[in-house]
């Protein structure tokens, strides 16, 4: 059983070998464990902040600890930092080495965050000058003195709260910390230098730009762990667990798989959970705790899709479920190149849009995900929600992601008025993320929106959204008849075919006014008098049936559907009624249809 150091400590290890560059801006999954050599051949686990010291830093002289809740904490040297201090407070007329005499192999020990300054301006001063004096160090050698360099790392852990978004006009310090640490990544003396200057945050997004910009930085991820990592941490951690096979009843050799898009930290209390309250390990328990740990690490924005239903609940769109079972195929196939980067649903209100994707989840046998509200009111936030959302998804390995009401979820290219720019970072994320033809046949996107108009023309083209679904109520009275059943199928309503009645000819009713149509009979039926006979359902639905209106917004919908005809990707998917319908016209329609509703 060898060891390797993980991909990203490789990266990181080989740039600073090159001595092009020693700051490091270390962001992702910044709080999983580290796997790490056990010194016996094996792997232990450490985690990150230890693992760089012990492991990424083992031939330093000096690391240094700081964030603002702890202050300066020496982890290795701190006896040439005590001796540094001395000098200091020889020179500036300071105290700062004021510490217990507890001789140099404690001092390592020591909490200097009680005697030194938490606040990062005079920490990053001190730390500044220890550098400094580190690197002018001699030693004599016959007489002579010759340059004798201490090697030193300094680790900033939280640095978003150090050197958060903003102006730094408006924060106060900001500017000097900023400088500070631009200098230690750009200064010739340091970075060809044994220094090391390691900067940690969750988000990139929640780091000031001025440091995630910085070229003089490296910036590398450290991502979830993949589906073979997670097969050496469940087997490490497990091996000591004599009867595991009895309590897990999924295989060892699909266990990984079914716990991918997790960090070894959420695995680790996965198991230990159910080992320590003898709990079986089957697969619905391993799907019921994985959807809930990534949703309460997703902070709610995302939201597994689970259902029963499949594409055959999905009444009428026959040309629609075909494309989509083709998908299907060639997923399990694995022929993930013939497999579109995205989908865009189009059509009026209460057409099946959300209806289809959740059938299809039920069906196509890979995680479906919906992106829920991610905007936040602070600076950075959502950019940070967005980044944590990401890194999730590509985790999980394949997965859909639906964005219901896209129109008004997604952002715009020149920004929104009076959001600070917000509107312009958000579709800038989301257009780098879906353009990527890395993630083809592993991140599915599929975007619904009654209002394509509204949406980026850039989010719509191929390469993001290849295929573009547009769908209608249907025009015939078969049509409306199985949208009706499948209807009251949703609602787990009895009702035949042979029983539905009449429906009213020149009205196109969509699924939610179905839907509608359903839950007041349901009503009227429910209410009968108990001393009458009761109504049969199928009666009390044509007394309903005689009773509708046509929709009020009649010009809104037809504007919905000419939008949809108009995004359409491939003929087949249009009804009879729009094939032959030249484009200009649509555009000539859509045009009046939008004066007409003032628009």
């Amino acid at each position: 059983m060898g060891y390797e150091l993980p991909a990203w400590a490789a990266e990181m290890r080989e740039v600073f070998r090159s001595g092009t560059t020693s700051q490091f801006v270390l962001f992702g999954s910044v709080f999983d464990l580290v796997p790490a050599d056990d010194g016996k051949g094996g792997r232990t686990y450490m985690a990150l902040r230890q693992f760089l010291t012990e492991v990424m830093f083992a031939p330093f002289e000096v690391v240094i600890h700081f964030d603002r809740g702890k202050g300066l904490r020496l982890r290795k040297g701190g006896d040439h930092f005590h001796r540094f201090l001395k000098a200091f407070d020889t020179f500036q007329g300071t105290s700062w080495a004021g510490l217990p005499d507890v001789g140099p192999d404690k001092m390592e020990t020591l909490d200097l965050g009680n005697l030194l300054p938490r606040d990062p301006k005079r920490a990053f001063e001190l730390i500044d000058r220890f550098l400094r004096g580190a690197l002018a160090r001699t030693r004599l050698v016959e007489g002579k003195p010759v340059p004798d360099p201490l090697k030193v790392a300094v680790i900033v852990d939280y640095a978003q709260f150090i050197a958060p978004q903003g102006e730094p006009s408006y924060i106060a310090d900001l500017s000097q910390t900023l400088i500070q640490l631009v200098d230690w990544a750009a200064d010739p003396a340091i970075t060809g230098s044994f220094v090391a200057t390691v900067l940690i945050t969750e988000n990139l997004a929640d780091l000031n730009r001025v440091l995630v910009e910085n070229p003089y930085s490296a910036k590398i991820e450290i991502t979830l762990p993949r589906t073979e990592e997670l097969g050496e941490f469940v087997g490490d951690i497990t091996a000591g667990v004599k009867d595991f096979d009895a309590v897990c009843e999924v295989p060892r050799e699909t266990l990984a798989g079914r716990l991918v898009g997790l960090s070894r930290v959420n695995v680790r209390n996965l198991l230990q959970r159910a080992i320590t309250s003898r709990q079986k390990i089957t697969g619905k328990y391993l799907t019921r705790l994985k959807k809930e740990i990534i949703e309460k690490e997703a902070f709610g924005r995302l939201e597994f899709l689970e259902t029963d239903r499949t594409l055959d609940d999905v009444a009428g769109h026959a040309e629609a479920k075909a494309w989509l079972r083709q998908d299907t195929v060639l997923l399990r196939k694995g022929r993930t190149l013939a497999i579109p980067m995205g989908y865009l649903l189009t059509g009026r209100i209460g057409t099946g849009k959300t209806f289809l994707v959740e059938c299809l989840a039920g069906e196509i046998g890979i995680p479906c995900v919906e992106l829920k509200n991610f905007r936040e009111k602070w600076v950075g936030a959502t950019e940070g929600n967005l980044e944590k959302v990401f890194g999730i998804l590509h985790a999980l390995g394949q997965v859909i992601v639906f964005v219901d009401e896209a129109d008004q979820a997604m952002g715009k290219r020149g920004g929104g008025d009076g959001d600070s720019g917000l509107s312009g970072r958000i579709y800038a994320m989301m257009a780098k993320e879906m353009s990527d033809t890395r993630n083809r046949g592993k991140i599915i996107w599929i975007f619904a929106t009654s209002r394509p108009d509204l949406l980026e023309v850039d989010l719509k083209r191929q390469g993001r959204l290849d295929v573009h679904i547009p769908l209608f109520p249907p025009g015939d009275t078969e049509g409306r008849k199985a949208l009706l059943l499948a209807m009251a199928r949703k609602l787990k309503v009895e009702l035949k075919p042979e029983e539905v009645p009449a429906l009213p000819e020149g009205v196109e009713l969509g699924g939610n006014e179905m839907e509608g149509i359903l839950v007041r009979a349901l009503r009227v039926y429910e209410t009968q008098p108990e001393d009458q006979p009761r109504r049969p359902f199928p009666e009390v639905v044509a007394e309903v049936l005689e009773d509708i209106r046509p929709s009020a917004h009649t010009e809104r919908l037809e504007l919905m559907d000419l939008l949809a005809v108009k995004e359409c990707t491939d003929t087949r998917f249009l009804p009879e009624r729009f094939r032959a319908v030249p484009s200009a016209e649509v555009n000539r329609r859509i045009a009046a249809l939008k004066l007409s509703v003032g628009e």
